[in-house]
């Protein structure tokens, strides 16, 4: 395949001050919501209160609230939910978390060992997002109903960055597909609900995927009346066009690849939880101010940082809105992120030099003025230089190019034995199991199932490799509804729903344009689609958007080529080429190769009462077409990758008249779906006080 050089792929984060003139949806309404929701649960419990915390709940709370609110709010102190005892110094003892078994027989077992020695507590149950009537019963077996006061803190979609909010539920695709619990489905069906009573109804719904078109009749329906969200009738924003609903089991190979982006990568390798990473301290620091001594010094973070295998690491909070150097970097394929990082570097050198030709008191009030400005981009350039510095030796490892190479290979049905051959290899050299699982999951999607004795071969390795503890990891992998790492030809005892939902990889390949050929014609190509993100192959997911969204993108490229390819890399001029999007017409064109594809396929019309936003309503239809600009909602049922979001916000850029809002479950990647299904996630000791 073509590696996406570093020119072109930057052009896919031009224009960024011409696109934001456009107005978007004001999505921080649901920040708001979510804190005053949880100031409100805290202030139902009268006095000082020690909170114990489900620990898959710490992340998500931190990006709605700050430990100083809680205690504002007569928080005392904060518990992990773990078994163990519980010590508590006040009367009041607030449990909040998600209305799981486990959780509940702590919560009865601390209960019952207060009681027995004698302590007074008032026990508030908070479940999120709603109550449970699984969890009453369990506590009134348990014989404790009677002292808690059950409730609940509806916690639903957190904005992750300007244009994605997330439910933040890591484990929905594990309940969906492993463990055949279906909560997920409604508690997203009351999410969507929540932002249609927000932002206005979504006119039209359209998907693919048997769990999707479920969350779609849901949505059809009258649900429970919740609590009525914040909302500023006055703020401009682009309303609905549709909802897309992408079921993730619909694009299975998709999060199996290695992602290409910079935040892709960062997350391959070091790993982000909700939106938080985990970085050495010596990044972090503040560096050092410039020498005024030697003004020919270079301080904007242009010096090697190696930091320490074992230094102590920090969490730090990636965001766009307090990082904007981030927001230029995150999307581009790895390969451009050195130049990008150059260039501002060479910036911040001509800005700092500014001082030296400042010669009246206005100059130097001038550049003092911008010193703060500069300070924070010299902190943002060394933060993402050392990153990428981090990220570079994982990238040129053996291991690393040799997982690259197969993955390649596949997607392009070349010698799949010969494939099979190298992951047996790779178990050998030390590559992670999660690595090895993803590359076999991938061989058997795309070419239809691995021969029966090469599997049973590489399966019997893996496990003597890393342990039979895995044993369960791959008999769910094979089994129903999931069924991506399966024998060819498949056992007459394969249920089925199996047998007939063969994936259809090798026609998708053709009809969806998903593979860039690898010579100097396609290279062009590479570099203005989709397909960048992945070096040469385009997400499935994200052609199933533009087969509503941006028709013409999926049979050939859509992008305008810049001016001369401005000396600045921005390729300014382009927004005034651009095409208004098309109105939404739904699958029409694309009905075949939908057809093809296991799962339902849907396009549902709803009324939207003329009464809702009436102001803006009439203001809208005043607009000529070409003024409107709609938002198009695509909710990805089981999470996605950093890579869709990259390729949806370039889908974004190349029309004019249409945002997209990205919506998930959570965000996912391949180790982070194989942990969960492997159930290897980090598990907090016993409970012990949260460290503030």
């Amino acid at each position: 395949m073509a590696a996406a050089s570093a020119s072109a792929s930057e052009l896919q984060t031009s224009s960024g001050t011409e696109r934001d003139n456009e107005p978007r949806l004001d999505i921080e309404l649901l920040r708001d919501t979510a804190r005053k929701a949880l100031i409100d649960t805290l202030n139902a419990v009268n006095g000082a209160k020690t909170l114990v915390l489900d620990p898959t709940l710490a992340g998500p709370l931190g990006l709605v609230t700050e430990v100083a609110l809680l205690k504002h709010h007569g928080v005392d102190k904060m518990f992990w939910l773990e078994p163990g005892p519980l010590t508590s110094t006040t009367t009041n003892v607030v449990y909040l978390c998600r209305p799981l078994i486990k959780y509940v027989k702590i919560i009865a077992d601390q209960v019952k060992a207060h009681t027995q020695e004698s302590q007074k507590h008032r026990y508030t149950l908070f479940l999120v997002p709603r109550v449970s009537t699984l969890v009453s019963r369990m506590l009134e077996e348990e014989g404790i109903l009677g002292d808690i006061t059950i409730s609940s803190y509806n916690l639903q979609f957190i904005p992750i960055a300007g244009d994605v909010i997330s439910l933040e539920n890591d484990n929905a695709f594990k309940e969906l597909w492993v463990d055949g619990d279906e909560t997920v489905i409604y508690n997203s069906a009351l999410a969507l609900n929540s932002l249609q009573k927000v932002y206005g109804r979504f006119p039209r719904i359209l998907g693919k995927g048997d769990y999707a078109s479920r969350l779609a009749t849901l949505l059809t329906k009258s649900l429970p009346d919740q609590p009525s969200p914040l909302s500023d009738p006055s703020a401009p924003s682009a309303p609905f066009d549709s909802l897309i609903i992408i079921d993730r089991t619909v694009d299975m190979i998709t999060p199996l690849l290695t992602q290409l982006t910079y935040e892709g990568l960062i997350d391959e390798f070091i790993g982000i939880k909700n939106s938080h990473v985990e970085l050495p301290v010596s990044l972090l620091t503040l560096p050092a101010a410039p020498n005024p001594s030697n003004p020919n010094a270079t301080p904007s973070g242009s010096t090697s940082i190696t930091p320490l295998v074992n230094e102590k690491t920090k969490k730090h909070h990636l965001s766009a809105a307090t990082d904007p150097l981030l927001a230029e970097l995150r999307d581009l394929n790895f390969s451009s992120v050195g130049k990008r990082l150059s260039r501002v570097a060479h910036r911040l050198d001509e800005d700092y030099k500014a001082r030296l030709q400042a010669k009246t008191v206005a100059q130097l009030r001038d550049f003092v003025g911008k010193l703060g400005g500069l300070q924070s981009e010299h902190q943002a350039l060394r933060l993402h230089t050392g990153l990428s510095e981090m990220l570079s030796p994982k990238t040129r490892t053996e291991l690393f190019n040799k997982s690259l190479e197969v993955q390649q290979n596949l997607l392009a049905s070349y010698e799949v034995s010969a494939q099979i051959n190298a992951i047996e290899d790779m178990i050998a050299q030390g590559a992670s199991m999660q690595t090895i699982v993803r590359l076999l999951c991938l061989a058997s999607i795309t070419s239809g199932g691995i021969k029966a004795k090469s599997l049973d071969s590489v399966k019997r390795e893996l496990l003597q490799a890393y342990g039979y503890n895995y044993l369960p990891l791959l008999l769910s992998l094979a089994a129903p509804p999931l069924a991506i790492l399966l024998p060819n030809p498949l056992p007459i005892s394969t249920a089925p729903a199996v047998a007939g939902n063969k994936y259809p990889f090798i026609t998708l390949r053709k009809s969806l344009r998903l593979l860039i050929d690898d010579n100097p014609e396609a290279l062009e190509e590479v570099e203005n689609d989709i397909s960048y993100t992945y070096s040469g192959y385009a997400p499935i997911s994200i052609r199933l958007v533009q087969c509503v969204a941006q028709k013409s993108g999926v049979i050939s490229n859509p992008a305008e080529k810049s001016s001369a390819d401005d000396g600045d890399g921005k390729g300014k001029g382009n927004n005034a080429r651009k095409l208004h999007a098309h109105p939404i017409v739904g699958w029409k064109g694309f009905e075949d190769v939908l057809a093809t594809i296991p799962g339902k396929t849907f396009d549902i019309a709803q009324k939207v009462p003329a009464s809702t936003n009436s102001t803006a309503s009439s203001v809208v239809s005043l607009m000529r077409p070409h003024e409107q600009t709609t938002t198009t909602a695509v909710f990805f049922l089981g999470g996605c990758t950093y890579t869709e979001i990259a390729a949806l916000r370039w889908v974004s850029r190349q029309n004019k008249g249409r945002k997209f809002l990205i919506v998930t479950t959570g965000i996912v990647s391949g180790n982070s779906l194989i942990d969960s299904i492997a159930s290897t996630g980090k598990n907090l000791s016993a409970t012990k006080e949260v460290s503030t």
